[in-house]
């Protein structure tokens, strides 16, 4: 097993170089003149040469990139070059809400879409047709509409949740749950219908196969062989899905956030990637990249406790 987390370890690094070099290099290619953009247009040609010098813009792309990536080796992302807020310190404000928020839906979903894939792949019937139906409308409805939805009919309307979040530093364990429920449920509709219809699949695949009829002949009873072995062997491609909700998951909050005014990632990634900021937009883009890397080295690591032949590939 050793070795296999070390492999998965291995390219994890490999990615995280790759994804932050072809972020920096494209976000330099496609900045303007940033000095330019913070001092106005009232500055002098003087004033903005000077400031590129301070912020280090005179020097060759990549000599900005070694020394960005000696300064991140050294736990230093830089400061916002339109706050002078140090990046570290603002990720460390908004992360929270997105992580409670982002991990609370996946958790939720996770069982919900175990629960209902597994009743559909069993049950069939109306319940089965019912999973299918529900699947397409969830895909197809995106999920700032559902939460546009939620906030004029539950939050404006029946005035049950706030539209706005609440949560702000020192704030309750109230503030949290009543601000985060709908964007939770918003994305508990989209990820629901879809991950039990992946799950129903797996399960229903395995059903078919030729152990669980021979387990059958010897008299296994159904509810152990659905849960001591069908379960187990349809579980990887259940965590594969799952993960993939969860990286679609990363991308879809940043508007949620923005809808229910949320101090998370989202807004700040908009704001900065709009003004081109780029300590900022490089600080948000590594922490989305690190913790797909890290939920995908989980689910390898699961799928190779329940599968040998995944740590011998």
């Amino acid at each position: 097993m050793i070795p296999f987390i070390l492999k998965r370890l291995g390219s994890g690094v490999i990615v995280l170089v790759t994804v932050s070099a072809l972020t920096f290099f494209l976000l330099h290619a496609s900045s303007g003149s940033i000095a330019r953009n913070i001092l106005g247009d009232q500055a002098t040609p003087e004033q903005v040469a000077l400031k590129e010098a301070q912020l280090g813009l005179d020097q060759p792309v990549i000599v900005r990139y070694g020394t960005w990536i000696a300064d991140t080796l050294r736990g230093d992302l830089g400061s916002s070059w339109f706050t002078s807020e140090p990046v570290a310190a603002s990720l460390s404000t908004r992360i929270p809400v997105t992580m409670v928020m982002v991990f609370t839906a996946m958790i939720l979903i996770a069982i919900m879409a175990t629960l209902v894939g597994v009743a559909a792949a069993v049950k069939r019937g109306w319940v089965d047709r019912t999973v299918q139906v529900g699947a397409v409308i969830g895909d197809s409805i995106p999920g700032f509409v559902i939460g546009i939805f939620l906030v004029t009919a539950v939050a404006i309307q029946l005035q049950i949740f706030p539209a706005t979040s609440t949560i702000s530093p020192g704030a309750g364990a109230d503030a949290w749950v009543l601000s985060l429920t709908l964007p939770v449920v918003a994305l508990l509709i989209n990820g629901v219908t879809g991950g039990a219809q992946q799950i129903r699949s797996a399960v229903i695949k395995q059903l078919e196969r030729d152990y669980v009829r021979t387990l059958r002949s010897r008299g296994i009873g159904e509810k152990e062989i659905l849960f001591k072995h069908v379960l187990r062997s349809a579980a990887p491609a259940g965590l594969t899905v799952l993960s993939l909700q969860l990286v679609n998951m990363l991308g879809g909050v940043v508007i949620l956030e923005s809808i229910f005014a949320l101090p998370g990632m989202g807004p700040l990634a908009v704001t900065a990637t709009a003004q081109n900021d780029q300590p900022v937009v490089m600080g948000v883009v590594m922490y989305t990249v690190a913790v797909v890397i890290v939920v995908n080295l989980l689910v390898d690591l699961a799928n190779g406790w329940l599968n040998p032949k995944v740590r011998a590939s």
